[in-house]
């Protein structure tokens, strides 16, 4: 498996410990950000596969198989969240919810809307949920040559915790096994 790999993005403005952009005015179209109020969210459906595949398949040089995303969604504890505007799928997130933890698997973002805020409005989501059913954490693995994702964790409050040699059973690339530690609600 592969976790948690994506694109850098960086905004302002504080919700929880990730930071996402809001609308600035009416004259957005031409905006760099993705205002946060024009993406929808949802669980992925069969029926989403093939646009995901499209975007799995831009994202890694490995990517998972329509058979894996299949199998993943049929996991008791497995949940997902697809990011759409205007009915186009442009991210989304795998994870399982385990007992006192939330596992990223798989984090992806339309080629054309990265940089964009989309991956960090993702895993707010999942932070979110984390704190909604009182996890106390959230972990991923990510591939040690991805700095830009690395950078993207470390920026919402991600630490490394350790290295997992040969990882990556396609090349054997190790993982940088990262947690976020999820205060509670106040």
């Amino acid at each position: 498996m592969k976790f948690g790999e994506s694109a850098i993005v960086s905004e302002k403005k504080s919700t929880s410990s990730i930071t996402v952009i809001e609308s600035q005015g009416e004259d957005r179209d031409c905006s760099f950000f993705t205002p946060a109020d024009s993406v929808t969210f949802r669980p992925i459906t069969t029926a989403d596969l093939e646009e995901v595949m499209m975007i799995e398949r831009a994202s890694f040089h490995y990517p998972w198989s329509p058979g894996f995303f299949r199998q993943e969604m049929q996991v008791a504890c497995a949940r997902s969240i697809l990011a759409e505007i205007e009915g186009q799928i442009v991210g989304y997130i795998l994870f399982w919810r385990l007992p006192g933890a939330i596992d990223i698997h798989n984090i992806a973002v339309h080629i054309d809307y990265r940089r964009r805020g989309i991956a960090r409005l993702l895993l707010s989501k999942v932070v979110t949920e984390a704190r909604c059913q009182s996890v106390i954490r959230v972990m991923l693995e990510v591939r040690t040559s991805n700095l830009a994702a690395q950078k993207l964790y470390e920026s919402v409050g991600f630490l490394s915790t350790g290295v997992r040699k040969g990882y990556y059973s396609d090349n054997g690339e190790d993982a940088l096994a990262m947690t976020l530690e999820v205060p509670p609600e106040r």
